[in-house]
């Protein structure tokens, strides 16, 4: 098989991309400056600088120092194409709880990639055929930090805005959480930021997503896990705001 060596450029100005972007992330995250990151990392502020605009074609030991200082592990590996990838053992029965209880209006599109402007793979997809909502849905069994999942899950939402069969619709969000102890504690301490990403009530966009109201806008619902079973649950748990 001859391989496309213009794909193959292409792929790797995106990986380049990918990784700037990120990097930019968790600096920015950390509150920290490209000279800052460049001493501890000990490479030049220009080095760091062309990493995250995608000039430079830094080594695997570079992104490894990077890493260290930000306090990331760096994970290479391959992504087989002839099926989706779940990365959370716990997101299938999640999903397959979801996809068990949408009204039939609803069509759903597992694992969809976005590109630009950001790259990544949006959990579910789902398209209300009786109206012109579309909504961007993220499984988390665990949410460890707030304001990178609010970010993400918002860009993710914009760039399939720009996919096709996408343009003319109303693309909304959703995120779908395990109950847990762990993350109620997070939604407390995390009330305000979070009705601010999230200002629909749990329970119009559970009515929305199982009978015939209207999608609420972006929203969160929530599931139990027992045994590997899940179920959504009508409201947020108890002492939960957020939501309600």
């Amino acid at each position: 098989m001859n391989l496309n060596l213009r794909q193959l450029k292409t792929d790797k100005r995106d990986l380049l991309r990918a990784i700037g972007d990120e990097l930019r992330r968790m600096r920015e995250d950390a509150g920290l400056s490209q000279a800052a990151v460049a001493r501890a990392a000990g490479i030049s502020p220009a080095w760091v600088s062309e990493i995250e605009a995608a000039i430079a074609d830094p080594s695997i030991e570079v992104l490894l120092r990077l890493g260290a200082v930000l306090g990331a592990d760096l994970s290479l590996r391959f992504y087989a194409q002839t099926g989706p990838l779940i990365r959370d053992r716990l997101q299938f029965p999640m999903s397959e709880c979801l996809l068990s209880v949408l009204a039939p209006r609803w069509s759903a599109t597992p694992e969809v990639a976005v590109y630009r402007p950001v790259r990544g793979v949006i959990d579910l997809v789902l398209t209300d055929s009786a109206g012109p909502d579309t909504v961007a849905t993220e499984l988390q069994s665990q949410l460890l930090r707030v304001e990178q999942q609010i970010r993400w899950s918002g860009e993710k939402a914009g760039a399939l805005g720009a996919l096709p069969g996408y343009e003319r619709r109303r693309v909304g969000r959703l995120l779908v959480v395990r109950n847990t102890h762990a993350i109620r504690e997070v939604m407390r301490a995390a009330e305000a930021t979070m009705r601010a990403a999230y200002p629909a009530r749990t329970q119009d966009a559970v009515a929305a997503l199982t009978g015939t109201d209207p999608w609420p806008g972006a929203a969160i619902a929530w599931m139990n896990l027992d045994h590997g079973i899940a179920n959504l649950l009508e409201g947020p748990p108890r002492g939960v705001n957020v939501g309600r």
